[in-house]
């Protein structure tokens, strides 16, 4: 199969091409700067294992265009992202629409792009990374947690308008995962709470959360391959959520 990621140079979205270039199928990372680019697919090329990659924004119909025209995925993971930590009367509104553009418009649109094809192939799998804050919500979030939540309705509804073919979309839920995106949200958050980053550790990122661990790039990566597994070839407009018990509050 062709798997598409987006975000496919960052810490999650490389761990998930990774996985399923292992498993033998090729993957296409897609991402905004052609030298991220280049070396994870190079990283990947090194192994033995069959990768590509391609300047990808998924804000841009152009963009998209093109992407579903070069490489029409059999599994599309919609997982590029950004974060923006703000009270929102002081949020500029720039800002707040291009949380939105990347991380909900955007996965549509590129859904939008690679249906045909599936429906075409009569397969299709479409995974979305959300996050726990498309169930819960925490300050300072509200563009994230807005489009977050919004990836849960734009799934069901696309669920419901391919149930006769061979097609499933899902999304996973992760809590906090130690990456780049987090390593920044850490530093702006003791900002905004006036506290250190150890403290915006243990007081607000794992405090919610019974098991008090971040959650692992493989699990996310080993969750999108169950997905596309035929035994979970039912299992559509579903939410996957890998808290460590924290939404079981």
């Amino acid at each position: 199969m062709r798997i598409v990621v987006t975000g496919g140079t960052g810490g999650i979205g490389f761990a998930i091409a990774e996985h399923f270039a292992k498993q033998q199928h090729q993957v296409v990372i897609a991402d905004l700067q052609q030298q991220a680019i280049d070396a994870k697919v190079q990283q990947l090329t090194d192994q033995g294992l069959n990768a590509s990659g391609m300047v990808l924004d998924v804000t841009c119909a152009e963009s998209i265009a093109a992407c579903a025209q070069q490489f029409p995925a059999d599994v599309l993971i919609n997982n590029a992202g950004i974060q923006h930590v703000s009270r929102l009367e002081d949020f500029p509104p720039e800002k707040w629409q291009q949380l939105i553009s990347v991380m909900l418009t955007g996965p549509a649109m590129l859904s939008r792009a690679m249906l045909p094809g599936m429906r075409e192939r009569n397969f299709g799998r479409i995974i979305n990374v959300g996050s726990i804050h498309a169930l819960v919500a925490s300050p300072f979030k509200s563009a994230y947690v807005a489009a977050k939540h919004g990836l849960l309705g734009f799934s069901k509804v696309v669920a419901l308008e391919n149930a006769d073919i061979n097609f499933t979309i899902n999304t996973i839920c992760p809590a906090y995962v130690r990456t780049p995106l987090v390593e920044q949200q850490i530093s702006a958050q003791a900002k905004e709470h006036n506290l250190t980053e150890q403290q915006v550790i243990e007081q607000i990122m794992l405090a919610p959360m019974p098991q008090k661990a971040f959650i692992g790039v493989d699990e996310i990566a080993a969750t999108a391959a169950f997905l596309c597994s035929d035994g979970a070839r039912h299992m559509t407009a579903q939410t996957l959520v890998l808290d460590g018990g924290w939404t079981a509050r």
